[in-house]
């Protein structure tokens, strides 16, 4: 069970707002990521991300490249989920194998800023306690569950026996 306050974004938030391009050239570097995450569509991300570590967003999230960087931003930013009427294909992969939560609630859009939630990724349901309101969305696979309590697919391939690296 994850719980937390939202942060909520509109549809269509694309991998250059998660992380703008001009900060690849520096790789992966988790100060750097973190640092400009959301810079561009939200200026307060930071000072909301302090208090708030579930994003909620429309449809669509993650759409534009394939970058894995827009991903690892939001995780060492501090998010701890992202709950979203639908994401991107490739952003919903790369975050489920660099071991950040997501979950696709097609009613998601009722969900207020900084509303406090409850989302339960095992039975893919989002309790909004303070209206009594549950919301249905989509189960994440037992696979995925596996690679996400791990950490990641990194991880999660290391655990797995005979493998090494």
């Amino acid at each position: 069970m994850i719980r937390g306050r939202a942060i909520k974004y509109p549809d269509n938030v694309d991998t250059d707002v998660i992380i703008p391009a001009r900060y690849l050239k520096h790789g992966s570097d988790p100060e750097i990521l973190r640092g400009h995450a959301m810079e561009d569509l939200d200026p307060l991300f930071h000072q909301k991300v302090r208090e708030r570590r579930i994003i909620v967003a429309g449809r669509n999230f993650g759409c534009g490249s394939s970058r894995e960087q827009a991903v690892l931003a939001l995780k060492y930013s501090g998010i701890e989920l992202i709950i979203a009427q639908s994401f991107a294909r490739i952003f919903f992969r790369n975050s489920i194998n660099l071991g950040l939560p997501v979950m696709e609630v097609p009613e998601a859009s009722i969900i207020e800023d900084n509303e406090y939630l409850e989302a339960d990724l095992e039975k893919g349901r989002v309790y909004l306690p303070e209206r009594g309101i549950e919301l249905i969305g989509t189960k994440i696979p037992e696979f995925m569950m596996s690679i996400l309590r791990a950490g990641g697919i990194v991880p999660y391939l290391r655990g797995m026996r005979g493998c090494r690296g």
